[in-house]
């Protein structure tokens, strides 16, 4: 149990209240600005792929037959999965099945793993459902896409680390 003068243990489901609410966009929100920023900015600035995770969010609206445009891109990307879809599934589910199977842990190892597994769910899951080629046929936007999303996970839960102490 939380108390103002100890941080919340890793892996303990948290309450879902205002408080979880916060703690969720303030981290989605830099783990996202981490994200793209490695992958629009610093990536394309030395030579490598440059992603367009909006891109990937118009292609499995359309394929779903829902609106697909920038807009829809954007809003899927930043809000749904940014700032609910990821940081929800670390909170509520990786964080507490982690400690449950492999115990108390430092955050760090299981935040990049739960990156290479949002990488696996992003790359080669969604992008077959959206009719695109999978894990991206292996391009150097795979590979650009694999850092991006372990920066993601240890961002964010650097974010909520920092938050709960």
């Amino acid at each position: 149990m939380r108390t103002e003068t100890t941080a919340r243990p890793f892996g303990a489901i948290p309450a879902i209240d205002a408080r979880t609410l916060g703690v969720m966009f303030v981290a989605g929100f830099f783990a996202t600005l981490a994200f793209d920023l490695w992958g629009q900015v610093i990536s394309p600035g030395l030579g490598f792929a440059n992603l367009s995770p909006h891109g990937l969010a118009i292609s499995l609206l359309g394929s779903l037959g829902l609106p697909a445009n920038d807009f829809a891109g954007y809003f899927v990307h930043f809000y749904l999965v940014g700032l609910i879809g990821y940081p929800v599934g670390w909170l509520f589910i990786f964080a507490p099945v982690w400690r449950a199977v492999l115990g108390q842990s430092h955050w760090f190892l299981p935040s990049a793993v739960y990156g290479f597994g949002l990488w696996v769910f992003a790359i080669g899951g969604i992008t077959a459902i959206a009719g695109l080629p999978l894990f991206l046929g292996f391009t150097g936007i795979t590979w650009v896409a694999l850092i991006g999303h372990v920066l993601y996970g240890i961002v964010m839960v650097a974010v909520m680390d920092r938050i709960d102490r």
